[in-house]
């Protein structure tokens, strides 16, 4: 065999996998080279754009290094632009290159159709790729900060009102995202959030099309029910800098229109010589082989192949991935022989998201709505990366969708948020809570009665029975044991000794002589020290329960770590409950708002009790 040259155009998802392919199937052989050429030196993850618009993560989360995608493989990489292909000398030239091939893919997808709606280039946001999303991004910030600072109501509410043009997968998303985002721009700039208005405008009479019309209603109910004004049979004939006309004659005050309402080929691909077909794609045979052209492939987005008549290939990632695999498995068969395969589309169905938490979903017949439709969505999300054999970007999206999260905007709402690095912290509370249960029970019901009860599950009911004889709620008798209190109280000798058994092996010997002297004020007799070994029991329990159910966590583990401390001075002890302390530090850093009480009461309360003492926070003062 000859040496081979591949040449695939185009970083995107169809692009990428049949890369994959190819690098897996001639990694040893040296006679084939595979080239892939893309404008960026990243793959974008297209399908999570929306995210990055809305601010729900990073740019960098949806930007994927192609050579951490591409390492220890023997795919070449170049970051140009192709400026022609020369079909008749196989020659891809780029501006700063040329590069001969014997099979060549194009994968350069598609890109937003505006289908010749004045006004949408100069005023209007499109959300195609990376970069549109973080100019998106910005705008939106920069915009309602503006309207924060805007006195002339009308222009305000012009400024605060955002419109997505198109009901399809893109268009729903976003302003899924934008209904969440709201609440933290509008924190930020101190407005209320109902001053921001979301539109979803559509020109067919029903909305998300894509999908079948049960699950399609339940989108609808969900948005509507969270305030976003949908409106059908409502096409866009113009878009102005601050408002969009429709063909009714109904205008919608704006500085925001998100234009996500058709996509076309690649304008790239014009002057390529090769037959078009509907929105500029490039028809190809069932072996994804460009119509008239040998050795040509097209894939993804770019493709026109009808698997029925007048159904081309739906322009999903799922058909881009599997384009890709035809196209890759047909060059196979013409390099190293065999039967080429036939495009066979197998698709498991769809799902949109609105919003971090709250979908629909249709898997080959399994409708899923809701919080296990985002989960279904993860799952095929990570599934994709193990698709294109990439551990460490499978990696980065766990963290980036599920800990470097705000405001509640995943699934485990802030559980799992790892700005607090509280997450790992539970299994700690877990047992510093348990250790004061444990204390608590000892004291409430004896010694003696609380390490039978505990030392088998088949005793535990002898709790029931009642306190032991040596309860520290019971009786008169002094259970600490302090010098100054054993001579005034009768049972001196048992106490002490029960005492010593009690805390064994203290970390000090004796009471330093300056906190005795505290002590000694703060117990003068039998009687005080009665009532307060009463008092800890309860204190104890109070920590353990609040530590435990994660409620006013700082200041009962704060309450936990000073009394540590107090009974490491008593003398009181061991060197076996020593771990609690430091334990109990560790829970101060708010380990309560994870799995707990304080995920809910905290944030309450900050909010009740700081409007009631400053009240409300607003972006213009208009006091008379």
């Amino acid at each position: 065999m000859d040496n081979k040259n591949i040449v695939i155009i185009g970083a995107g998802y169809a692009g990428v996998h049949a890369a994959k392919k190819l690098a897996k199937k001639y990694k040893k052989d040296d006679r084939v080279t595979i080239t892939l050429i893309d404008r960026h030196s990243y793959h974008t993850m297209m399908t999570e754009l929306h995210e990055v618009a809305a601010h729900r993560v990073e740019p960098n989360a949806i930007q994927y290094d192609l050579r951490k995608l591409f390492n220890r493989t023997k795919v070449k990489l170049v970051t140009d632009n192709v400026t022609k292909v020369d079909h008749e000398k196989k020659i891809v030239t780029t501006e700063h290159g040329s590069f001969p091939y014997d099979y060549l893919i194009l994968g350069m997808g598609g890109e937003p159709n505006d289908f010749g709606t004045p006004g949408v280039k100069e005023h209007g946001f499109t959300l195609w790729s990376w970069e549109d999303a973080v100019k998106l991004r910005e705008h939106i910030e920069k915009t309602v900060h503006q309207a924060a600072m805007e006195h002339n109501d009308e222009k305000r509410r012009t400024m605060l009102t955002f419109a997505v043009c198109g009901s399809g997968f893109t268009g729903v998303e976003m302003v899924g995202e934008l209904l969440e985002w709201k609440e933290r721009l509008a924190k930020d700039n101190k407005l209320d959030p109902e001053d921001i208005t979301l539109y979803l405008v559509e020109a067919a009479p029903t909305i998300l099309n894509m999908l079948d019309r049960k699950d399609a209603d339940k989108a609808e109910k969900y948005m509507v029910k969270k305030g976003i004004k949908i409106l059908k049979n409502s096409p866009i004939v113009e878009v102005k800098a601050d408002r969009v006309v429709l063909k009714s004659g109904e205008e919608i005050p704006t500085h925001t229109l998100i234009w996500t309402a058709g996509v076309k080929a690649n304008s790239d691909t014009k002057d390529y010589g090769m037959s078009q077909a509907r929105a500029g794609r490039l028809k190809v045979n069932e072996y994804m082989e460009a119509e008239d052209l040998k050795n040509v492939y097209v894939v993804g987005d770019l493709a026109y192949f009808e698997e029925a008549e007048g159904k081309p290939t739906p322009q999903i990632v799922e058909a881009a991935e599997q384009t890709a695999m035809t196209a890759a498995k047909s060059i196979i068969a013409e390099i190293s022989g065999g039967e080429k395969q036939p495009y066979q589309g197998k698709y498991h169905g769809f799902m949109v998201s609105i919003g971090a938490r709250y979908g629909v979903a249709n898997l080959s017949g399994l409708r899923l709505s809701g919080w296990l439709a985002i989960l279904m969505k993860h799952l095929v999300n990570l599934y994709y990366f193990f698709g294109i054999r990439s551990g460490y970007y499978m990696f980065q999206y766990i963290m980036h969708e599920f800990f470097h999260i705000k405001d509640k905007r995943n699934i485990f709402r802030n559980f799992t948020n790892r700005y607090g690095n509280v997450l790992w912290s539970f299994p700690l509370r877990l047992f510093v809570g348990g250790f004061w249960l444990v204390e608590a029970g000892a004291k409430i019901w004896g010694e003696s009665t609380w390490k039978e009860a505990i030392s088998s599950w088949s005793k535990v009911p002898t709790l029931f029975d009642g306190l032991g004889e040596d309860s520290w709620l019971v009786g008169s008798t002094v259970r600490m044991p302090f010098d100054w209190l054993q001579t005034t109280t009768s049972g001196a000798s048992e106490s002490a000794s029960a005492t010593a058994t009690e805390w064994a092996t203290p970390i000090l010997s004796h009471m330093p002589g300056w906190f005795e002297w505290i002590m000694q004020i703060m117990l003068p007799n039998a009687d005080m020290a009665v009532f307060m070994q009463k008092m800890m029991v309860f204190i104890e329990l109070g920590i353990g329960l609040a530590i435990l159910g994660g409620l006013f966590t700082w200041l009962a583990s704060a309450a936990s770590a000073g009394f540590l401390v107090v009974f490491t001075l008593s003398a009181m002890l061991g060197w076996d409950k020593v771990w609690a302390l430091p334990a109990s530090i560790a829970l101060m850093n708010g380990s309560g708002r994870t799995l707990g009480l304080d995920y809910w009461v905290v944030p309450f309360l900050q909010a009740k009790l700081g409007r009631a003492w400053y009240g409300k926070e607003r972006a213009i003062y208009k006091d008379k």
